[in-house]
């Protein structure tokens, strides 16, 4: 067993490596239609974030998707401003020490696919339906 002396916590470039595989991994559709998505690790969100998705522990918030999605976008035009997925470390970092019972890969992909998910015009209800289904 690992004495864990010569660890370290995975870093921001760690879980941007994790995420763009898992970006990768998605399905061309997928992929295709979330491409011009940039992704972005912080180490949580802002305070300002924080309270205008009506949170105040940090911890609280894995990931956020912030833009216009694709459904709400004027003709087949560009987004006015680039869409973002954010992923946050510390609190991916503490739910996946918290479970115990699944890789972080794992969790990572799986808040950036639920971002994605806002991206493509889902909203929270929809994204749980389609988890519920697998």
């Amino acid at each position: 067993m690992p004495d864990w002396t010569d660890q370290t916590a995975p870093s921001l470039d760690d879980f941007a490596r994790l995420a763009r595989a898992a970006f990768d991994a998605l399905p061309d559709p997928f992929r295709v239609a979330a491409g011009d998505v940039v992704i972005r690790i912080d180490e949580f969100a802002d305070d300002e974030t924080l309270a205008s998705v009506g949170l105040e522990d940090p911890f609280d918030l894995t990931g956020l998707y912030h833009g216009v999605h694709i459904g709400e976008r004027d003709g087949l035009g560009p987004a006015p401003e680039p869409s973002r997925v954010f992923l946050y470390r510390r609190p991916i970092l503490d739910e996946w020490c918290e479970r115990g019972d699944v890789g972080l890969a794992e969790i990572i992909a799986h808040v950036l696919i639920h971002e994605i998910g806002h991206h493509l015009g889902l909203d929270d209800d929809d994204i749980d339906a389609i988890e519920a289904e697998d």
